[in-house]
C-alpha cells in the first residue's frame, strides 16, 4: 500500500510550528505495511489544497491530511473535500454531542462557531474525536481512502491509534514490514560502509533493506524487509544482524529505540554501581541527558557545573598550579575534575567535561572545538580529546555522547 500525507498549514510554511504529525504517522503506518512515499505540506489555501489532493490521489492509495478543521475562518479543509468530492455539508448530531459533552468538560460555552464543526460532508464517514471539538473524517472513493484529521498532534494520534488504523487493517491487506535497526558510534559513516560492504551485497537475496542513517557522533543502520510472515522476517533479519556483529560489533552500542543514557543507566543498575558529573564546557547538558532516564536517582548522585576557574577551584577542589601549569582545558584538568567530583559525590564511577564550545575561545594548541572527557573509577582515570567543529550547540551535544561512550566502554571493560 503506497501513502502519502499532507499537513495544511501557513504556521508549518512559515517555520512557526515544526510537523511533527507527518513523521508520527509515517512510523506507525510503517510499522503496519503501508509504505508513506511523499509528504507534503501546504497553505490554507482552498487551491492549494485541491492541487495536493489531487496529485496524491494519482499517486497513493491512502491520503492523510492533518489540520485546518478548527472553528476559525482560516479552517477551510472540510468545505475544500466537500467540493473536491462534489458534495455538500450536512449538520450531524452525534459530531454536536460529542463536541457539547466535550466542552462541558471544560465548562466552557457553546458558540455559533463550535456548531459549524458539527457539519461534515454528507459521502464521509465520521470519526468520532474524543479529545477535541474537530471530527476526522473517512472518504472512500473509487478504492482510494481519503481520511482528514485535525492538527492537534494528540486529537491526531488518537484517532489515529483508534480510528483509522483498525478501518485500514479492515479494508486492505497488509503485508509486514520488519525494521530493525543497528546504533553505531565511534566510526564515520563513509568508514563504516567501507567496513561492510561485503556483508551489504549478501542483504539483496534476503531481500532486505539497508539504510544509513548518520546524526552527530552516530550512525544508524536501519534493515528492512516485508513479507507475509513476521517471524520469518524478524529470524532472517536477526540472523544479517549477527553477521554485522561479528564485523563491527565494538562500535554497535544498541537497538532500534535505545539511547545511550537508558544503556549506562541499566549497566550501573545491573553492578549496583553509582555515578556522577563535574562538567564545564557541556553546562550541565550530560548531567540533563542522564536524569533524563525514569529511575536515575538510583545510580546518579549529582553534577557540579564548574563552569568558571574559580569554581573549578573552590567547589571542586582543583589545583591553581595544575590549571596554570596545563591549561583550564587539557587532560590534567578534566582528569581532576572527575576525581574530585568522584571523591566529593563518593560515586563509583564520574565524568569530567571541558573544553572550547566556541565559537570564542581556543589557543594555538587547543583551538576551538577542543574537549577534554575524562572518566574516574576506583581503579583509574582515563581522558580523551575530541576535535568537534566552531559550532557551539552542536559541540556540547557531541561533548556529551562522547563522554557517555566513555563511560560505556569503561564499564564494559570492569566488569569483563
Amino acid at each position: 500500500m503506497r501513502a502519502e500525507i499532507i499537513t495544511i498549514g501557513e504556521e508549518i510554511l512559515i517555520g512557526q510550528v515544526a510537523d511533527t504529525n507527518s513523521a508520527w504517522m509515517a512510523a506507525l503506518l510503517n510499522q503496519n505495511g503501508i509504505m508513506v512515499q511523499r509528504f507534503t505540506t501546504v497553505s490554507d489555501k482552498d487551491g492549494d489544497i485541491t492541487e495536493a489532493l489531487q496529485g496524491a490521489a494519482g499517486r497513493a492509495d491512502i491520503i492523510l491530511l492533518t489540520g485546518g478543521l478548527g472553528p476559525t475562518r482560516d479552517d477551510i479543509t472540510k468545505n475544500t473535500l466537500a467540493r473536491y468530492f462534489g458534495t455538500k455539508l450536512r449538520f450531524d448530531e452525534s459530531v454536536m454531542q460529542d463536541i457539547e459533552n466535550y466542552l462541558k468538560l471544560y465548562n466552557r460555552p457553546i458558540n455559533g462557531l463550535n456548531r459549524t464543526q458539527a457539519e461534515v460532508p454528507e459521502n464521509c464517514t465520521v470519526l468520532h474525536n474524543k479529545l477535541g471539538t474537530a471530527p476526522g473524517m473517512w472518504f472512500d472513493i473509487n478504492g482510494k481512502v481519503f481520511v482528514s484529521l485535525p492538527g492537534v498532534p494528540y486529537e491526531m494520534k488518537a484517532l489515529m491509534s483508534d480510528e483509522v488504523l483498525p478501518r485500514l487493517k479492515q479494508k486492505f491487506s497488509l503485508p509486514f514490514i520488519y525494521n530493525k535497526t543497528v546504533l553505531t558510534i565511534g566510526i564515520a559513516e563513509s568508514a563504516l560502509a567501507e567496513k561492510i560492504v561485503s556483508w551489504e551485497d549478501t542483504l539483496q537475496k534476503d531481500n532486505i533493506s539497508l539504510a544509513y542513517l548518520p546524526s552527530a557522533e552516530m550512525v544508524r543502520l536501519r534493515l528492512s524487509s516485508s513479507g507475509t510472515d513476521y517471524n520469518t522476517l524478524k529470524e532472517k533479519t536477526g540472523c544479517k544482524v549477527d553477521e554485522l556483529i561479528a564485523l563491527a560489533g565494538k562500535y554497535i552500542y544498541g537497538y532500534d529505540n535505545d539511547t545511550l543514557e537508558e544503556i549506562i543507566g541499566k549497566l550501573l543498575i545491573q553492578n549496583g554501581e553509582t555515578l556522577s558529573t563535574a562538567e564545564s564546557c557541556t553546562g550541565g547538558y550530560l548531567a540533563h541527558r542522564i536524569t533524563s532516564v525514569n529511575g536515575s536517582s538510583a545510580y546518579f548522585k549529582g553534577s557540579v557545573v564548574a563552569y568558571t576557574v574559580e569554581t573549578k577551584v573552590n567547589l571542586l577542589g582543583v589545583k591553581p598550579e595544575n590549571i596554570e601549569r596545563y591549561g583550564v582545558v587539557s587532560a590534567n584538568v578534566a582528569e581532576e575534575m572527575a576525581e574530585r567530583v568522584r571523591k566529593l559525590q563518593k560515586t563509583d564511577y564520574a565524568i569530567a567535561t571541558t573544553g572550547f564550545a566556541g565559537p570564542g575561545g581556543g589557543t594555538a594548541e587547543y583551538p576551538v572545538g577542543t574537549v577534554w572527557i575524562a572518566v574516574a573509577s576506583k581503579m583509574q582515570v582515563q581522558s580523551l580529546r575530541f576535535l568537534f567543529p566552531n559550532r557551539r550547540e552542536r559541540n556540547i551535544h557531541a561533548a556529551a555522547i562522547r563522554a557517555m561512550t566513555m563511560l560505556r566502554l569503561a564499564m564494559n571493560k570492569h566488569s569483563a
